[in-house]
């Protein structure tokens, strides 16, 4: 069904039968803020402690935060957002190759988010692919661009450790040891979605993504430098994510805030489209080990509390993600411990 590829189709005059949304579901761009206090850390300043405590407020107020100088280079992630580019413009017949639906997949070319269970489409296409260990997952990676593997590949290695590097700083801003979230997580899991949203004509009725919470740990996101898309939800109002130069935008997802007992906040997002250009994004997804035994940390439950939240596997959770749409309540509701 690799036909069902919005980017099969050079330009859309119309939006297709599908994919617009009830009038109570709809994005109301005009209603949309900015705010200048996203927050912004430079993890090249030598004041260690005061960049704990920016990513301790920014967890806590936010959920996601900006970072810059965090050591991939920009001339890599102008390669990353061009191959990705380069290869939504392949042939249809060169994409049909990668076509899937089925969501366990892992590697596959799909559209929208889950076709087989929604109502109402997406207008996204994406790449996804499994990223660790790289060796065993590169040899089935897309060979057309001819340079996409070892773009993409060089691109993982570095988000892995950045990952594992703010894992460590967030460990240490909730006052645990350095090396606590990632020994809870295990030996992650990393998976990317490549993005591309076209241009829309009728971008007030639909998402490229609906509001959702990711269900991972951490999540890297490489935004389109030049078209805005991503937007957060805080205290109850849409806030645009506009990219800004060589920063990559950090979301904590769903574990995070299990760990930290609801301390931090796994931040509510969507993607939104546009009229005048198309926006690609790529999206890196740090996941605990499916055995992980996750739950709240016990130095973060006051002593006679009960934890907010049981303890699961991460199989158990990704498995209930999946099984919901991706706009219903926090999946994490359904992990609450007894009151």
């Amino acid at each position: 069904m690799a036909n069902q590829l919005l980017s099969t189709v050079s330009c859309h005059d119309t939006l297709p039968e599908g994919y617009a949304r009830p009038e109570s579901d709809r994005p109301r761009l005009a209603e949309v803020a900015t705010d200048s206090n996203i927050p912004l850390i430079d993890l090249a300043s030598p004041d260690k402690l005061r960049v704990i405590a920016e990513i301790d407020r920014a967890c806590r107020t936010y959920g996601f935060f900006q970072v810059i100088n965090h050591g991939i280079s920009e001339e890599l992630l102008e390669k990353v957002m061009a191959v990705g580019l380069e290869f939504f413009r392949l042939p249809p017949e060169e994409k049909a190759k990668l076509y899937s639906d089925e969501p366990s997949k892992k590697i596959r070319l799909s559209t929208s988010f889950n076709v087989r269970k929604e109502t109402v489409h997406n207008w996204r296409d994406y790449l996804r692919l499994h990223c660790h260990p790289l060796e065993e997952f590169v040899p089935d990676w897309p060979s057309n661009p001819e340079a996409f593997k070892e773009i993409i590949s060089t691109y993982c290695r570095e988000v892995r450790l950045l990952g594992l590097r703010l894992m460590g700083a967030i460990s240490l801003s909730l006052g645990l040891d350095e090396n606590y979230v990632e020994n809870v997580l295990g030996e992650q899991e990393q998976h990317m979605a490549v993005n591309y949203y076209p241009r829309c004509p009728e971008p007030d009725l639909t998402y490229g993504l609906p509001k959702h919470t990711d269900p991972n740990a951490l999540t890297v996101l490489l935004q389109d430098p030049n078209v805005s898309g991503l937007q957060v939800l805080k205290d109850g109002q849409w806030i645009a994510v506009d990219p800004r130069p060589n920063a990559l935008v950090i979301n904590l997802g769903d574990q995070l805030q299990a760990l930290s007992n609801g301390a931090y906040k796994s931040v509510w997002h969507r993607a939104v489209v546009n009229a005048a250009q198309e926006r690609m994004s790529v999206a890196s997804f740090l996941c605990p080990c499916n055995s992980a035994v996750i739950g709240p940390a016990a130095k973060l439950v006051g002593d006679g509390d009960e934890p907010v939240y049981r303890s699961y596997t991460y199989d158990e959770y990704y498995n209930k993600f999946w099984s919901r749409n991706l706009d219903q309540e926090h999946c994490l509701e359904l992990f609450r411990g007894q009151k």
